[in-house]
This record gives C-alpha cells, structure tokens and sequence, in this order.
C-alpha cells in the first residue's frame, strides 16, 4: 500500500484517450472459444423452442380434429383399454413378485448354506439379540414366578 500515489484510487484511473479505452474493452473481449459456445448455445436454443413450438402446435391441432372421433369412439375403446391395462399389471406385478421370491429363496438358501450372502451378519446378531433377550426373561420368569406363587398361597391360605 505505501507504493501508491495519493489520489490514485479507482475513480483516479479515468483513460486519457480513446485508445486507452479501446484496449480495455480489447482486454475484456471473450476469446473465440467464449463466442463459439454461445453462438451454440443460441443456435441450440433456438432449435429447441421451434421443436417445442412445432409440438404443442401439433397437439393442438391433433386435439382439434381428433377430439371428436375419440369422443364418440370413446363407448369402444375405453373398456377394451381397461382390460389391457388391468392384464398388464396384474403381469407386471406377477413377475415383480416372481422376481423377490427368487432373489429371497437365494437369499436363504446361501444364508443356510453357509456361504453368508449380504446382511447375514445383521441376521446373526438380531438371532443372538433374541435368544440373549428369550434367556434372561425365562430366568425372570422362574425367580419371579416362584414368589407369585407363594404370595397366592399367602392370600388364599385354603387353596
């Protein structure tokens, strides 16, 4: 900072000439390959709108001319429609279903093969979890059963 003038600052640094001016704007034109690109993006844009608007033209037109032959057709191909699309689902979903029940059979027949297929290791500790938690819950169950048992034999001394 010490190596500036004083009154040098950025309203200070005003071109003296044109020519000062012309070579800034020459320092801040795009290169060849900026005008290149947006020359493609323009051109690409542009092709793109007259598509879209070529498109909803002709839908409209469609629409237009063909409203009302699928209006009054509409008694005949609607059920035959549903039908098709009823049996393609229920295909569809037939084979999704086909296809989780094999990759579930896969699954266990690697799990009991030995062969630990992913997330057996979940499998194994959520096993160990259960019998952990069965274990001490039986042993509960005796400590405690037992006192209940003589806490009614308390309350109904004939029974």
């Amino acid at each position: 900072m010490a190596d500036r003038q004083p009154g040098a600052g950025p309203r200070a640094q005003r071109p003296a000439s044109g020519q000062a001016l012309l070579g800034r704007l020459q320092d801040r034109a795009p290169t060849s390959t900026q005008v290149v690109g947006f020359l493609t993006l323009v051109i690409s844009g542009g092709f793109l709108l007259l598509l879209t608007g070529l498109t909803l033209t002709g839908t409209v037109a469609g629409l237009v001319f063909f409203g009302p032959i699928i209006l009054l057709t509409c008694p005949i191909w609607f059920p035959v429609a549903a039908v098709i699309f009823i049996a393609i689902a229920g295909f569809l979903s037939f084979c999704g279903f086909g296809v989780a029940v094999v990759a579930g059979a896969t699954w266990l027949y690697r799990y009991f093969s030995g062969r630990h297929p992913m997330g057996s290791d979940r499998v194994d500790y959520a096993r160990s979890r259960i019998a952990d938690t069965a274990s001490h819950m039986k042993d509960y169950a005796w400590e405690y059963g037992g006192y209940l048992h003589s806490r009614a034999k308390d309350a109904a001394p004939g029974a």
